[in-house]
């Protein structure tokens, strides 16, 4: 029996566990990226394993999250991550360059190729053909120390594409087509394969947009095969050098399967406050919008911008919405001044913004108070956007430019408007003048460290009986938004000490307080969740800080895969309820204990937990592998693999 793509890759990259879906593989990774907000703590990870240099074939160190330096924090964030990379043989992308998954499909990804990075839109690489997965800081400095890189084998859904898309109708379309069917949970360790005559009418940046929100899906990545496109791509970039055909076997075999004729895709919107939250933009039409923002690393491709320019080509954006737009990378800025499409931006009354994550995470371009945003983002998480009442719903940039313009939300193809081409690159515009690449000697480096950087903070081993309270209960879909905030907080993600004082602010501003008093007794925090807990943002914060304050254990209906993986990193039980009617017997304030807790995890069997305070015991799934049991029992991964390195 044949193999798709995805598992051809996989099976190249096995280096232990076998190919079957739900057991535990080990996978060796070539490539790796982060992000600033998550790669201080990673290099700060990857320097306490006391190596002198990189272990895999490519590392990248972009600075596109936080790049509003209000403050020193973040200018001296970046030049931490500047010296580092010179030190350790990483490729360093200066703030300007543009956001890492755009810079690294454009510059340094590689069909067949494994890349893991520290951000959860990481499968954004897909749309080339790679296995591309997000994963939490400390997965990502071993991934570099060359330490494999374990999950659950996925099984993996077919998605068959048929037909050709109609104008107006896009690929974020499809991939909110996709979230209407599947939704934002259940799709745990499962990899979405897209296939059928449809894959070859759609772009590079139309395959990289729909496995960029793909998970949103919650799937473990999302991919593409690598064709005749993927070649014309790579050789408009330079790299032609670097293609290989990946397809699938034509008895390939799947564990589902999902048809979308693309000439049935509608524009779609998903509205607050979740990307599954997905209804026909025809059904809400005439919504008054107040603010739109085109770009992140969803729909910030020179395609994107270049369509978005010719619909506002003489014509003027509402004087009721601002309009926001971010060029995905250096090169699409440079792409769009060069043809004229800045200019028909700027005329029409947009504002220009740097080529970052910015308005995705908060961190500017805020909407007003109430007010109703579209965004061509990936999620629309509530307060995500800055402002917490703000109405953000997660449309084309079709769709979004045609509403700047009429003020409300319109369906772009109801007006009647041409056809759009976007011209053949055959040369897209390399500039890598904002890229650093290493010298090979980086011993001589200076790293430089402001007084916002910290250390990795210190895990403790498990300790055999657990007394603890019953801190924070919580409902369904908390996001690491909701754990750990970013926006005007992300700035303090190198000092644990101080970020952890934001832990659950959005939902209980009290919450860092009462769990800091806690620890400083002796008594544990356990967190009570409902379903989907930790969906969102890969940021291991939403780990690190919670275990600062002395949180134990989360006690959910279901737990996310990136979330759990560094609840376990971090030394923190990830407990999924056996019984889910038994999450309504627990309330805030229960004190519970777990006893002969080492013996338990070493069991692998359920974990019980008594609630002092009611008398019920609760019988809970640690679902985890064994290497992950080692962890949890060392008391995190660092503790875990120091030795063996």
């Amino acid at each position: 029996m044949g193999l798709g793509v995805a598992y051809k890759i996989l099976s190249s990259h096995i280096a232990g566990g076998k190919l079957e879906a739900g057991s535990s593989i080990d996978l060796r990774i070539d490539q790796t990226l982060t992000q600033d907000a998550t790669g201080t703590m990673a290099y700060l990870q990857f320097e306490s394993l006391g190596l002198d240099h990189i272990r895999n074939e490519l590392a990248v160190s972009y600075v596109d999250h936080n790049t509003v330096q209000v403050g020193f924090e973040n200018a001296d964030d970046h030049l931490y991550l500047q010296s580092i990379a010179a030190s350790k043989g990483i490729v360093f992308s200066r703030p300007g360059n543009g956001i890492c998954h755009q810079v690294h499909l454009e510059r340094f990804g590689v069909p067949g190729k494994t890349l893991i990075g520290s951000d959860s839109h990481t499968p954004t690489g897909g749309g080339i053909g790679m296995v591309a997965i997000g994963a939490g800081g400390l997965d990502v400095a071993l991934a570099m120390a060359g330490v494999p890189f374990s999950i659950i084998c996925p099984r993996v859904i077919e998605i068959r594409l048929t037909g050709k898309l109609r104008p107006f109708c896009t690929a974020k379309d499809v991939i909110l087509t996709v979230l209407e069917h599947f939704g934002v949970k259940g799709n745990v360790n499962t990899v979405f394969e897209y296939t059928g005559p449809g894959v070859a009418t759609l772009s590079v940046p139309e395959r990289a947009t729909i496995c960029n929100m793909g998970a949103e899906c919650g799937v473990t990545t999302s991919v593409f095969p690598s064709d005749e496109v993927t070649k014309a791509f790579l050789k408009a970039q330079g790299r032609e050098k670097d293609y290989s055909p990946v397809t699938a076997d034509a008895d390939a075999s799947y564990d589902g399967l999902f048809e979308i004729d693309l000439c049935s895709v509608v524009p779609m919107a998903a509205c607050p406050h979740s990307p599954g939250n997905v209804r026909k933009v025809s059904e809400i039409s005439g919504l008054k919008v107040s603010q739109v923002a085109i770009g992140s690393c969803t729909n910030s491709s020179y395609a994107d911008l270049y369509k978005v320019g010719q619909i506002l080509k003489g014509r003027t954006v509402s004087p009721d919405v601002c309009l926001g737009v971010a060029p995905g990378s250096r090169e699409v800025l440079q792409m769009i001044t060069g043809d004229g499409t800045l200019s028909n931006l700027i005329a029409s009354g947009a504002r220009i913004l740097e080529s970052a994550c910015g308005f995705c995470i908060g961190n500017h371009f805020s909407p007003n108070s109430n007010g109703v945003s579209l965004r061509t983002n990936n999620r629309n998480f509530e307060g995500r956007s800055g402002t917490k009442d703000a109405q953000v719903y997660l449309v084309s940039p079709e769709t979004a430019a045609v509403s700047a313009v009429c003020g409300v939300l319109t369906d772009p193809t109801s007006l009647n408007l041409p056809e759009i081409t976007v011209p053949e690159v055959k040369s897209f515009k390399q500039d890598d003048n904002l890229i650093i690449f290493p010298n090979s000697d980086g011993k001589s480096v200076e790293i430089k460290r402001g007084p916002n950087i910290g250390n990795p903070p210190e895990c403790v081993p498990l300790t055999d009986n657990i007394f603890a309270d019953v801190t924070l209960k919580v409902g369904d879909k908390i996001t690491t938004d909701h754990i750990m905030p970013a926006g005007a907080r992300l700035k303090y993600r190198s000092n644990i000490e101080k970020y952890s004082t934001f832990v659950f602010e959005p939902v209980d501003p009290s919450f860092s307080e009462r769990a800091a008093a806690n620890k400083a007794e002796g008594v544990a925090n356990i967190i009570v969740a409902g379903q989907s807990y930790g969906q969102g943002s890969s940021r291991e914060h939403a780990a690190i800080c919670p275990m600062h304050l002395g949180v134990k254990a989360v006690m959910a209906l279901s737990i996310e895969r990136i979330h759990q993986a560094n609840l376990c990193n971090f030394g923190i039980l990830p407990l999924t309820f056996k019984d889910p009617a038994d999450y309504e017997h627990l309330d805030q304030g229960d004190r519970l204990v777990i006893e002969n807790a080492v013996s338990q995890v070493k069991a692998g069997g359920d974990i019980e937990v008594k609630d002092l305070t009611s008398g019920k015991l609760f019988k809970m799934k640690l679902d985890v592998s064994a290497l992950q049991r080692k962890m949890l029992l060392a008391g995190g991964r660092l503790n875990q693999i120091k030795e063996s390195l």
